[in-house]
């Protein structure tokens, strides 16, 4: 999945390209920062037409598409600049943001080759952006340690010879409506959420139940040493199943819900929702 980069507390969609050590931005995210158009997709389509780069080439030629999540939670094509496109088409937009925004740009480089030279720089900033979205350390290290725990099953699919990013999505899917009984779309609806990421909006223990059934499913595909998309959506069920089972022995001790519609959503944004 293309990770996403925080300018002022706003999302940049963005893609790494490891061979070539390049980042790309989605425009569409830039233009909206630097605007604050509310149809910066038409801004874009307007800027093509009317701006060339100084080699006399049309915009459209100089950016790359990689899929990346719209709005509507569905992977899509997405028109992406690198750092040099993207310093050519800020000198072409009138904003009092452009001149922080090639401060950010320039940061995001430079901490990139520091995370490739030390990988748990990446992790430390990862702690700081939730910090400063207000996440209690509590909240925070149950995160890190699904995600550790997450990162250790996609790892096992890989191995296993599961490799298409649909796949991955598919017993993503299966883990996740054995264990809450909802679709991954449908929690995110409970939740009110769109284009965020589900999991920086669960409950501290959504977190741990999603962790349990991700553990369950990589031990249990191990122990059977499962193998495919087959053999891995099976252990994935099972995996489920136990988180479940715990869910449910839980729930009816505390007679409360593991699985809640609360997130972490602005309180402006909860209103205009």
């Amino acid at each position: 999945m293309s990770p996403v980069q925080l300018f002022e507390e706003k999302k940049v969609r963005s893609h790494y390209d490891a061979e070539k050590e390049i980042w790309y931005f989605s425009v569409i995210d830039v233009i909206q920062i630097l605007t604050d158009s509310v149809n910066p997709r038409d801004y874009w389509y307007k800027m093509k037409i009317r701006v060339k780069t100084d080699d006399g080439l049309e915009l459209s030629t100089v950016c790359r598409q990689f899929k990346m999540i719209a709005e509507d939670g569905k992977m899509r094509m997405t028109d992406t600049a690198d750092t040099e496109t993207l310093l050519r088409l800020i000198q072409s937009i009138p904003s009092p943001k452009a001149e922080p925004f090639k401060q950010w740009l320039a940061k995001v480089g430079y901490e990139r080759i520091q995370e490739l030279a030390d990988p748990s720089q990446s992790l430390d900033r990862a702690r700081e952006n939730w910090q400063n979205l207000g996440r209690s350390e509590k909240w925070i290290q149950q995160r890190m340690t699904g995600q550790e725990t997450r990162n250790k099953l996609t790892d096992y699919w890989k191995e296993s010879g599961v490799e298409k990013k649909d796949e991955f999505a598919l017993l993503t899917n299966i883990i996740h409506q054995e264990w809450t009984g909802l679709s991954v779309k449908k929690h995110k609806e409970v939740k009110g959420l769109k284009s965020q990421n589900l999991r920086d909006h669960m409950s501290e223990a959504e977190l741990i139940f999603a962790a349990l059934a991700e553990l369950s499913t990589r031990q249990i595909a191990e122990s059977d040493e499962a193998k495919g998309l087959l053999e891995n959506a099976k252990a994935s069920k099972k995996g489920g199943a136990i988180a479940k089972n715990a869910r449910i022995a839980l729930e009816d001790k505390t007679g409360k819900s593991v699985v809640t519609g609360e997130n972490f959503l602005p309180l402006d944004k909860k209103k205009l929702e």
